[in-house]
């Protein structure tokens, strides 16, 4: 990582440079922030499952509520991020997030929980809608995306790993708190970062380049597949298995490690950019998510179970990055960005719901033949705007 470059801010507090590797980090954890029970969605799931006695379709509903919250939100802040102080705004969200995050801890009941989340979401997708907007104001932000998808993969590797466990010791209280202390992190770093304004045209300057919308409206259907195929896997991988006869001392430890191998792939993303311009890096890494999703079908195979997680954590962290990164070409003022952040929410949110509906009694095998074919029409769908922005770099 290259060192820190610190600058001296017009407010006279010392601030990190807009563009430097540890304000990019930093950028990240603010997005990430809203969002991070994404990251531990199975543990969140199955400890509504084990910690509160929800069923399968009631955990999965609170999953979803709570990110079409989120989707609600980042849909506000398309319109918002260019008339609002976007610090301000996202110091009074994370107080408000950790407030509901506190109340969480008391609730019991599914209905009740479904509500608290889905308000839950809102705000904390309106925190990442900011997140995305600052982020399409930095030079590369397809960089700045591989750091959110490093640090949500490493975090949520933890999470995935340690928070089970400790479920039917501490409740589900344990949770709610893990969010808490990430949140509480992120308003440690927020001083620390600059202002990013919007840019401002000159009255000589030419007008911007109008934004392409077939190809933009492409790359936001396939954000809101490629999310909801994995999703809707990944909110279940524990049941699933437990389903094919693999047990938790098995399951966390692949699970935590696949997140964490996932780093491997958004850390590529910062390294390559667009070196390689984005149509064949997104045409290799959608085909080997496929490959992995495919490759469930075998999970009573531990070597199968393990294989395919970290596989597609690896290409899930990897196609990601590149999907919002093409977003946010489309429009320097961050709008597209949060266009994107709000497709992405809505696969995220479907693909649970969606599964669980799939799933009935355990028809694990039927989920996984949708999310293949979800990620075949997304990886189609995905080629010609890759092409488009890659011809015109």
């Amino acid at each position: 990582m290259a060192p820190v470059i610190i600058e001296q801010a017009t407010a006279g507090s010392r601030r990190l440079a807009p563009n430097s590797e540890w304000a990019r980090v930093a950028l990240a954890f603010l997005a990430t922030a809203g969002l991070f029970y994404v990251n531990i969605m199975p543990a969140l799931v199955e400890g509504l499952i084990e910690g509160l006695g929800f069923s399968n379709r009631e955990a999965g509903l609170v999953g979803s509520a709570n990110i079409y919250g989120a989707a609600i939100g980042a849909l506000v802040a398309v319109f918002l991020v260019k008339h609002i102080r976007w610090r301000r705004a996202a110091l009074m969200l994370l107080l408000t997030l950790i407030v509901l995050d506190l109340v969480s801890m008391l609730v019991k009941l599914p209905l009740v929980m479904v509500g608290l989340r889905l308000l839950h979401g809102c705000v904390g997708g309106l925190l990442v809608g900011i997140g995305f907007a600052v982020i399409a104001r930095t030079l590369a932000p397809d960089r700045t995306f591989g750091y959110l998808l490093t640090v949500q993969f490493g975090l949520g590797g933890f999470g995935v790993m340690l928070l089970p466990p400790l479920v039917p010791v501490y409740g589900t209280s344990v949770l709610f708190l893990a969010l808490i202390v990430f949140n509480l992190a992120t308003l440690a770093m927020l001083p620390f970062l600059d202002d990013y304004p919007v840019a401002v045209r000159s009255a000589d300057a030419p007008p911007p380049a109008a934004i392409r919308w077939p190809p933009l409206l492409a790359v936001l259907f396939a954000l809101f597949l490629f999310q909801a195929a994995n999703m809707g896997l990944y909110a279940f991988i524990i049941g699933m298995g437990k389903h094919y006869g693999l047990g938790m001392g098995f399951i966390s430890p692949t699970l935590g490690a696949a997140a964490w191998v996932g780093i491997i792939g958004s850390m590529l993303v910062v390294v390559m950019a667009t070196r390689y311009g984005r149509r064949w890096p997104l045409f290799l890494g959608m085909s080997l998510t496929i490959v992995g999703t495919a490759l469930l079908h075998w999970s009573d195979q531990p070597w199968a179970f393990l294989l395919a997680n970290c596989g597609v954590g690896i290409t899930w962290a990897f196609v990601i990055p590149y999907l919002l990164g093409m977003c946010a070409h489309f429009d320097p003022v961050g709008q597209m960005a949060s266009l994107g952040g709000f497709a992405s929410k809505m696969g995220l949110a479907s693909g649970p719901l969606l599964a669980a509906m799939f799933l009935g009694d355990n028809r694990y095998d039927l989920v996984i033949n949708a999310a293949v074919i979800a990620l075949v029409v997304c990886t189609v769908v995905t080629m010609r705007p890759a092409a488009l922005l890659d011809r015109s770099a």
